[in-house]
């Protein structure tokens, strides 16, 4: 389970997560004693974190908005008979292959916030769940997503991507590399698509994209522990669209090119049952 990451967008998503946060941090209080996991059955250490992030309004939108982020990553697994992966150090390297877990929230698109998608239907909020599989050394990782979007589409959306990895002290990982993203009909008819409805009404052409590329982009992140148990991450993104998710009408009224940034605290906790 290389890493399962939640992004909040919202105020009742914020306070869902500022409780997971807090929960798991209580949990491990009394285990914290112990700084290494390995003296029970099962052992794991995770790292939890919240912080703010800069985007997109929406896809193919060249304004920007500010929310909280959050993210759960698990950095060690220990199971009876010795059967472990990953690292139990603060900031540890992953040998071999790994489970991840996936998960992404896309926040609501109304139109009438925007007077560019005047016309335009709005879209509900999306929930994406989803695992995949990664292979991870000290120098480079490579990996891919496969995740199924409930509400605001009901798509499969798939994620590809490679990080060259960099080790510049003992306290600091830099990552960089190439992401790739795929999606399906309804996910690029939701977001890209014009219904011929929504045509009369906005003045824009009929579009109606198909499943297949719809980003290609890079990631630059880095991650410093300034003690055994905190620290801070930072991620900087870039995707461009491409092929039909460029060509829609909704994207021309915006930017291909999609900027982000990341930027929280994080704690690390071991667990043991």
């Amino acid at each position: 389970m290389r890493r399962l990451t939640l992004v909040f967008r919202s105020t009742a998503a914020l306070a869902a997560g500022a409780g997971l946060l807090a929960l798991l941090a209580g949990a491990a209080s009394a285990q914290d004693a112990q700084d290494t996991p390995g003296h029970d059955l099962v052992s794991t250490r995770m790292t939890v974190g919240l912080g703010a992030s800069v985007g997109p309004s929406y896809f193919g939108a060249d304004d920007y908005e500010v929310g909280p982020w959050g993210t759960v990553r698990f950095d060690y697994l220990r199971l009876p008979g010795g059967l472990s992966w990953g690292s139990a150090n603060t900031i540890g390297v992953r040998e071999g292959f790994g489970l991840r877990g996936s998960f992404r929230y896309i926040g609501s698109r109304d139109a009438s916030d925007r007077r560019e998608l005047t016309g335009l239907d709005d879209v509900d909020a999306s929930y994406e769940f989803g695992a995949g599989l990664g292979y991870e050394t000290r120098d480079w990782r490579a990996f891919t997503d496969l995740r199924f979007g409930f509400g605001g589409h009901n798509s499969w959306v798939a994620e590809a991507g490679a990080d060259a990895i960099f080790h510049p002290l003992d306290s600091v990982i830099v990552n960089v590399g190439p992401r790739l993203d795929f999606a399906g009909g309804s996910f690029m008819r939701t977001y890209f698509g014009v219904t011929e409805e929504e045509s009369i009404s906005s003045g824009l052409d009929k579009f109606t994209p198909g499943s297949g590329l719809s980003s290609v982009g890079m990631e630059l992140g880095a991650r410093y522990a300034f003690s055994d148990k905190w620290g801070i991450e930072g991620v900087a993104t870039y995707d461009r669209l491409v092929d039909e998710a460029a060509d829609s009408p909704v994207t021309e009224l915006g930017s291909a090119d999609q900027f982000g940034f990341r930027l929280g605290v994080t704690r690390s906790i071991s667990l043991g049952f």
